[in-house]
């Protein structure tokens, strides 16, 4: 590092997505490119080192849900920007703040949190830029929010590449809002699975896979964090989702050239189009056939394998942290030309 490097303080609270922390993720390849220098800390609770520890933390945290309290730039050491990701939004008077945005169900009609949609507006209005994780969800957040376009910038989440799959057996279903919609389906996906001598595996959330035992699903359920293991056995990716969070188990499927079947919602269209078999979510018939089609047809399977290759390149940690050292600079960059 030479003294004109940018010093950056990175919150580790960030999203936590199947297949790992996002934000963890990249400042690990941050660091390993060295073009900015990290300083990691955390504004809620949560395991592992950091470089900084916030004073006080719980005694703010209440506080910093409604982007008010002691401000943040007072508890960190000198740093040039400071990139949030997780729910609490801190003050800062003297350095410029990002804060990711990977959530939208907070901002949607039929659940949505008044108190955190006053929470990012406040920020907003006090000078900070969000960061979404798609074009599409860039869009939601404006129309949710009522902000201009150059309020919220998009970057990619990093999403590290996993090994490729070879001689997968299983029929992994990723269930992410869409529980309800879920349960008429196993059945007939257990007996896909098992007629190809693979196993039905569930990915859920705590109070999704809660549901799922009452239900009486027969199928071997499991937390969200067990994504990357179970990934290295599927033979077939079902991602049943409502399009609230970015894609990340989907996007590892198709680096590991494992064959995936998504629900049409607009943040999958985006990202997933072309190297992934898109398909109504809200018709039964056409989420079954399209994973009984990626199940047995070879050629079309090799097909979508090659494309999710490619496709994979796109979320590569190295280009998350690239437009994110750009996006560090041209922050850092407007904020002193004020």
């Amino acid at each position: 590092m030479n003294s004109g490097t940018l010093r950056v303080g990175c919150d580790l609270s960030g999203s936590l997505e199947p297949m790992g922390d996002s934000m963890v993720d990249l400042v690990s390849e941050l660091r390993r490119r060295q073009e900015v220098e990290v300083v990691a800390f955390r504004t809620a609770s949560g395991a592992g080192d950091v470089d900084a520890r916030l004073a006080l933390r719980a005694l703010w945290a209440p506080l910093w849900r409604r982007s008010r309290g002691r401000r943040i730039d007072r508890l960190l050491p000198p740093v040039d920007v400071i990139h949030l990701a997780g729910l609490l939004t801190p003050p800062s008077r003297d350095i410029p703040l990002l804060v990711s945005l990977d959530d939208l169900r907070p901002l949607r009609n039929a659940t949505a949190d008044r108190q955190r949609i006053a929470q990012l507006r406040r920020a907003v209005q006090s000078g900070v830029h969000l960061v979404a994780s798609s074009h599409s969800a860039r869009q939601e957040i404006q129309d949710r929010l009522g902000l201009r376009r150059e309020s919220v910038e998009v970057v990619f989440p990093a999403v590290p590449a996993p090994a490729i799959v070879d001689g997968g057996s299983n029929l992994l279903v990723n269930v992410t809002g869409r529980v309800e919609q879920f349960l008429p389906l196993w059945p007939i996906l257990e007996k896909i699975a098992s007629g190809g001598g693979g196993r039905l595996v569930v990915l859920a959330s705590a109070a999704g896979e809660a549901r799922l035992r009452a239900a009486g699903v027969r199928a071997i359920l499991r937390p969200r964090r067990d994504a990357a293991r179970e990934l290295a056995d599927a033979r077939l990716v079902l991602h049943i989702s409502d399009g609230a969070r970015f894609p990340s188990l989907a996007v590892a499927a198709l680096g590991a050239g494992v064959p995936t079947v998504a629900t049409s919602t607009r943040v999958n269209r985006e990202l997933l189009g072309g190297a992934s078999l898109l398909v109504d979510g809200d018709d039964d018939t056409d989420m079954i056939e399209g994973a009984r089609a990626l199940w047995t047809d070879e050629p079309r399977r090799a097909l979508l394998r090659a494309a999710g290759l490619t496709r994979s390149g796109d979320f590569a940690p190295s280009l998350a942290a690239a437009r994110y050292e750009t996006l560090y600079a041209n922050t850092h960059y407007q904020w002193r030309r004020r």
